[in-house]
């Protein structure tokens, strides 16, 4: 099974990479040998874990400062990326932002926008421009990181929960679109102890209606994802996958 999570000589481009789900998935690909692309607003962040990786693994990573809802600021990072690299074996599409507002009626227009750009439409246009270049050249994998709210809505987050479902629908088409070079796959995860947990109140988890009664470790979606990326998911393409401890 070594051969199948054996990325050594492959890029990989994170959104969202310098913390949470994103940090956990750039240390695990780097140990698996592949050379990182950490993207975020705050380059410092990315630039902190870049060192670290560099130090424990011996391979390259590239820490890029964008925002993922901006058209201009995505271009720029591709470019980065492929400057530096000449190539993206995977994209991992992370970057995400789920605020809640108070109901749909006080939801404002600037809000609603916002969450548009990060969870869909700054996804859409990485995917494009990363996809075309991958089917115009050797292939390779994208994974959209979407979540159970697509499927599990709630009023206290429509918006997110409806660019989430939106990007299910166009990980289907881009699988037809970038097909058969590029395989095109999304995870639904569910709550996981991430940075933005840390503020939760504790009851949430006592609460969880998760079958296994907990939230998920962020090292615990890096199996699926790899699985997506790699040689072993070979045959999987247009899939939504839930890792979410077993909702209802």
């Amino acid at each position: 099974m070594k051969q199948y999570f054996d990325f050594t000589g492959k890029v990989v481009l994170v959104t969202g990479g310098s913390r949470g789900l994103g940090a956990a998935l750039c240390r695990a690909f780097a140990r698996q040998g592949a050379d990182v692309v950490i993207a975020s607003r705050k380059l410092e962040n990315c630039a902190a874990l870049a060192r670290e990786i560099e130090a424990e693994t011996g391979r390259r990573a590239l820490p890029v400062a964008a925002h993922v809802g901006r058209w201009d600021d995505i271009e720029r990072l591709v470019d980065a990326a492929y400057g530096a690299f000449g190539k993206v074996d995977v994209l991992v599409n992370n970057a995400g932002m789920s605020p809640l507002a108070a109901s749909s009626l006080d939801t404002s227009e600037a809000l609603f926008d916002k969450v548009l750009e990060v969870n869909f439409k700054g996804p859409f246009r990485l995917a494009a421009l990363v996809g075309s270049r991958m089917a115009a050249g050797d292939g390779g994998s994208i994974v959209n990181i979407t979540s159970i709210g697509a499927i599990r809505p709630q009023p206290a987050y429509g918006p997110y929960a409806g660019a989430k479902a939106a990007l299910n629908a166009v990980t289907q088409a881009f699988a037809h679109e970038y097909a058969p070079r590029v395989r095109v796959n999304a995870i639904m995860p569910g709550s996981f102890r991430t940075d933005i947990a840390k503020s939760w109140d504790p009851a949430k988890e006592a609460a969880t209606p998760a079958a296994l009664k907990r939230f998920g470790e962020p090292e615990e979606i890096v199996g699926t994802v790899m699985y997506l990326a790699s040689e072993a998911g070979s045959f999987t393409t247009g899939a939504v996958i839930r890792v979410d401890g077993g909702r209802p």
